[in-house]
């Protein structure tokens, strides 16, 4: 039996590199898979690709009535909502504050906190009638520290880990548990191409050799740890964080030659 039959898991951002990994995998581990995204023709061919028990809905994440759309068709489509991954988001171009505009600040923030606080807003009811779920908010490395450069983008991960914990203590007793993933650099369009408007990606700034397990990560490593949080092998698991960055944070690690 696989872990997430007759269940049914929400991704938004469900094209992207992150977001295709996690719908592929829950769609292997039994799932129906609700794929939300702003990209109609990707995600209409992901759910094609993927057949039976899958199924794209247009959402735009900053829209209480798109959500709300969203959800619905989730529960038209397969009866239950069990699983909310919110794991859209977007990256401002590197700019220092005093240059940052306030729209670019906005976008930054409708996206990645205002779509995360909306997603758990209007899926908790549904969860709720599930008789209980799963939500994991996927923040980042960035949500532990500051970066230069990236102010709108920090302020919001730093955001979600707050909304998180509120979230897992509203929640906890309807059986609802709400955890954040933080990824570190991982190998996808998001961090290797620039931001719009920007020059460089983020991976250019980024060198693994430092780090304690020398790569960058790949997103079945985010995938592997997404579904652990979310089956009911984490069933005592709420309001936690979970940093995957392979060291990142730790600073450089002693090398093999010095140990």
């Amino acid at each position: 039996m696989n872990r997430f039959d007759n269940q049914t898991v929400l991704v938004t951002g469900g094209t992207g590199g992150q977001g295709s990994s996690h719908v592929r995998a829950f769609h292997a581990e039994g799932a129906n898979v609700v794929i939300g995204d702003i990209d109609t023709e990707r995600g209409a061919a992901l759910a094609d690709e993927l057949g039976t028990r899958a199924h794209f809905t247009h959402l735009d994440v900053t829209s209480e009535s798109s959500w709300s759309a969203a959800v619905l068709s989730a529960e038209s489509t397969f009866g239950t909502l069990n699983v909310l991954v919110n794991n859209a988001g977007v990256q401002n171009p590197p700019a220092p504050i005093e240059n940052t505009d306030q729209a670019t600040w906005s976008r930054i923030l409708d996206v990645n906190l205002t779509g995360t606080f909306l997603g758990i807003k209007v899926a908790a009811p549904a969860l709720r009638r599930a008789t209980g779920g799963a939500i994991v908010n996927i923040a980042s490395t960035v949500g532990m520290g500051g970066t230069a450069h990236y102010a709108p983008y920090v302020a919001s991960k730093w955001a979600v880990r707050g909304l998180t914990r509120t979230a897992a203590l509203e929640l906890g007793r309807d059986h609802i548990r709400v955890n954040t993933i933080h990824p570190g650099v991982i190998a996808t369009p998001f961090i290797q191409e620039p931001a719009a408007g920007a020059t460089a990606a983020i991976a250019d700034f980024y060198s693994p050799e430092p780090f304690a397990i020398p790569r960058l990560g790949e997103p079945t490593d985010v995938t592997r740890l997404l579904l652990f949080l979310t089956s009911s092998e984490a069933s005592f698991i709420t309001g936690s964080e979970y940093v995957i960055d392979g060291g990142l944070l730790l600073g450089p690690a002693l090398q093999a030659e010095a140990a």
